[in-house]
């Protein structure tokens, strides 16, 4: 069961063609897309390419590069979302320093508000995070000590101490293909150490496509690309990987029809 747990269906560069991209992906063996929305005026597409297409799932949330946009979106308006059958999950969000495109303080309390649904919820929230590993760490302990929630990482490229920290408190990872990147060592040898039961894979497309298909748009069907590097990476086949990842989304995302 190889699914992409984290695209752009709707973005520039797969949207044009996004009929096709997907028929390349089930042709590789993809059986599922969890299509990500990054900011509130795309909720309404990316819930509707999931109504069309029966093997694609939404998410409801806002980026970090957005924050600043929406720094009065409320829990409410975010979690009435969420009430749509083909939405099962929430995110993006978190903290991106890097690029600083938002307030770091609007960033950190939008994080919050997501978190703060998630809880209510019980859907999980998809985090980025980047260059902001202190902040994000402690406002994951800080809020996980109000009471769980289910959270994943997404596009992991931190530091393998963040990411010990992070499997501590619960929460799964999900490796793109960057870890196919060849200055790419340290996290290469992370994804071995991930535990079976929290690992994912995904293509974050149209962005970062893994190797043999660099300076290519990415379309989720390289997920299968990133899926064989990861599974040679840990000892094991495509094939077991692919159904050990399948399972690990089928729990974490609980409220895909699969």
């Amino acid at each position: 069961m190889l699914i992409d747990s984290h695209c752009h269906l709707n973005y520039k560069g797969l949207i044009e063609q996004q009929g096709e991209i997907l028929a390349r992906a089930r042709d590789r063996g993809v059986r599922g897309f969890l299509n990500i929305s990054t900011r509130q005026s795309e909720w309404d597409a990316v819930i509707a390419t999931a109504h069309r297409e029966p093997d694609v799932w939404a998410s409801v949330g806002i980026h970090p590069h957005e924050a600043d946009g929406h720094a009065d979106l409320g829990a409410a308006v975010l979690s009435a979302a969420t009430a749509d059958p083909r939405v099962i999950a929430i995110g993006e969000t978190g903290l991106d320093y890097y690029y600083d495109h938002s307030d770091r303080d609007v960033q950190q309390a939008l994080f919050r508000t997501h978190i703060g649904v998630a809880r209510e919820t019980k859907l999980p929230i998809i985090i980025h995070t980047r260059d902001a590993e202190d902040d994000t760490l402690q406002i994951l302990t800080d809020e996980m000590g109000k009471g769980a929630f289910p959270a994943l990482i997404h596009c992991f490229t931190a530091t393998a101490e963040f990411g010990r920290a992070v499997l501590d408190l619960g929460l799964t990872i999900s490796l793109s293909g960057i870890v196919t990147f060849k200055n790419a060592r340290d996290l290469a040898a992370f994804a071995a150490e991930i535990p079976e039961d929290r690992v994912l894979v995904e293509t974050d497309a149209p962005f970062l496509a893994p190797i043999p298909h660099r300076g290519k748009t990415c379309e989720p069907a390289f997920v299968a690309d990133t899926l064989a590097h990861v599974a040679a990476l840990r000892g094991t086949s495509a094939e077991a990987l692919a159904e050990t990842t399948g399972a690990n989304f089928r729990k974490l995302f609980w409220k895909a029809d699969l």
